[in-house]
């Protein structure tokens, strides 16, 4: 059986309903990474990355490690993804994050080779109850892969999953 999500607060899907700050999530699941760091590699504005990153902070989804220092000495502050985004039911946020997962997920693709994606689609005519046993199963899945120890050098892999009618 999943893990059961609880309901997001207000505050943390009003985080959660940015791309960028989704991308900060995703780049900090496996490694700490700095403001500056964050922000040369999505191509932003340290001082406009640096509002996101304490914005999910103060929401729960990065932690500020311990602080060091860079190359020239400057105070740095790596941050983590502490993995909240995972068990949160965004319910009536569902459309303003749903909105920013597409985006997160179309600028991530903007920078892959398309020849490194594998991508499917699927349509199938089921009774409801059927759709949400796919779902659990699909979860389940998703969740044991998630839940598995990272692996030293191992290269990270990316899903983007989207349920939907089709009309």
């Amino acid at each position: 059986m999943p893990t059961p999500r609880r309901p997001s607060t207000e505050a943390e899907a009003a985080a959660l309903a940015s791309g960028i700050r989704l991308r900060i999530i995703r780049l900090t699941s496996f490694e700490a990474m700095t403001n500056k760091e964050l922000a040369e590699r999505l191509g932003r504005d340290p001082a406009t990355t640096l509002h996101h990153v304490r914005r999910l902070v103060e929401t729960g989804f990065l932690t500020p490690l311990e602080e060091r220092r860079g190359a020239r000495g400057a105070k740095e502050i790596p941050y983590r993804s502490t993995g909240l985004s995972w068990q949160l039911d965004n319910g009536v946020a569902v459309a303003s994050v749903g909105q920013a997962m597409l985006e997160a997920y179309l600028a991530e693709m903007g920078e892959v080779d398309a020849a490194d994606v594998d991508s499917s689609r699927l349509v199938f005519q089921v009774a409801p109850a059927e759709v949400a046993e796919f779902k659990d199963r699909l979860t389940r899945l998703l969740e044991e892969f998630r839940e598995r120890p990272a692996e030293a050098g191992a290269e990270r892999t990316a899903i983007y999953v989207s349920i939907y009618p089709s009309r």
